[in-house]
């Protein structure tokens, strides 16, 4: 009995120990401490593994114990997620909200870089994780790209900037605001899109907002330049035999106008049949504006389209950098999808069952053939 009984005693202070030593822990990760580093900039270079992050963050003190949130990092897979940039973490905080600032991202205004295909809703974010310009949430962004008088010229339809926001590394002084930084934007799409349609004669019978449009679906559909004025050639050869674009792109902006996107890289049924302008795959013709910011090869792709008779495209599975096929027939453009599939079967076989269109499947980036 007796040395049962010292076995059960044992057990029970290795549990008291575990649950204090877990008490512990969560404490220790959710307490706010104070630093020192509150007014001050920490650079986070591109390339930092998280345990370079973490240890950086120790040596300045802004948080205490390195090795807790590392094993937290490791025990949740949080690592890829920690992004670069220019952080500000106000004092006291605790380390679960550094990490949480650190997969949301930060930038210095000082420096401030919006990304080719990015959306108003994109770039809205992003202004709003900028601690200098004061923004109480996106939203306070999203209204100031309500306010179009300075592309009505271009564009006297336009409802917001969509589109307008080139996208483009600015530098700004620290006491710049968030209406001053939308400002810069779209005088440097101005500047752009003077130069390129200076230089190009366009399709005729479009205007501009239409070029625009055309401008955003490409780059949203191309991630190679070399490839966008043929991709703007398929968009304009659909267009002109009235061949619903039925592109995906745009089927995900409607849901994101809706408030309906999962943001999980997944295109539903349900936003596959979801009535509005924007979806490509139900309306004909172009959508009622952009879709993204275009950069400039965009741009001029849709100023200078190819000259082809393609109007299908389907990515090409041997590559990974986002290379297309093109088709100007259906029979060809079914085989170059049916190679797709296959190789997509192969690749998820050893991981996961492919979902039916109705559970949710991988975005695709091809117009879908004539009905």
């Amino acid at each position: 009995m007796t040395f049962k009984r010292v076995i059960l005693s044992f057990f029970i202070i290795l549990i008291i120990a575990c649950a204090g030593s877990l008490l512990w822990i969560r404490n220790e990760l959710q307490t706010p401490r104070p630093h020192s580093q509150s007014e001050k900039y920490v650079a986070i270079p591109k390339g930092s593994t998280p345990d370079e992050i973490i240890n950086n963050l120790e040596s300045l003190g802004v948080i205490r114990h390195g090795w807790l949130l590392r094993l937290y990092v490791r025990a949740n897979g949080s690592g890829q997620r920690l992004k670069a940039g220019e952080y500000r973490f106000p004092s006291p905080i605790s380390p679960l909200s550094v990490l949480r600032k650190l997969e949301e991202g930060e930038q210095r205004l000082g420096r401030l870089t919006v990304i080719e295909g990015w959306t108003r809703w994109d770039i809205a974010a992003l202004l709003a994780r900028i601690p200098e310009l004061k923004l109480q949430s996106p939203e306070e962004a999203l209204a100031l790209f309500d306010d179009t008088s300075s592309i009505r010229d271009i564009d006297p339809e336009a409802k917001n900037l969509e589109g307008y926001l080139y996208p483009d590394t600015y530098s700004f002084q620290p006491d710049a605001t968030p209406r001053q930084v939308v400002e810069t934007m779209v005088k440097r799409f101005r500047q752009v899109w003077g130069e390129l349609s200076a230089k190009h004669a366009p399709p005729p019978g479009l205007s501009p907002r239409e070029l625009v449009t055309v401008a955003s679906l490409v780059e949203t559909e191309s991630k190679l330049s070399d490839e966008r004025p043929v991709v703007a050639s398929v968009i304009y050869n659909r267009l002109r035999r009235d061949i619903p674009l039925g592109i995906d792109s745009t089927v995900i902006y409607a849901s994101k106008a809706a408030g309906k996107w999962r943001n999980n890289g997944k295109v539903y049924q349900s936003d596959l049949d979801r009535d509005s302008p924007y979806n490509t795959r139900k309306v004909r013709g172009l959508p009622p504006g952009p879709i993204a910011s275009p950069g400039q090869s965009s741009l001029e792709a849709a100023l200078g389209p190819a000259q082809t008779d393609f109007i299908y495209y389907v990515r090409e599975p041997s590559r990974n950098d986002g290379a297309h096929n093109f088709y100007d027939n259906e029979a060809d453009f079914q085989r170059g999808v049916q190679a797709l599939r296959e190789w997509e079967r192969n690749r998820n076989a050893n991981v996961s069952a492919t979902p039916t269109p109705s559970e949710g499947t991988d975005v695709t980036t091809q117009p879908s053939p004539s009905p």
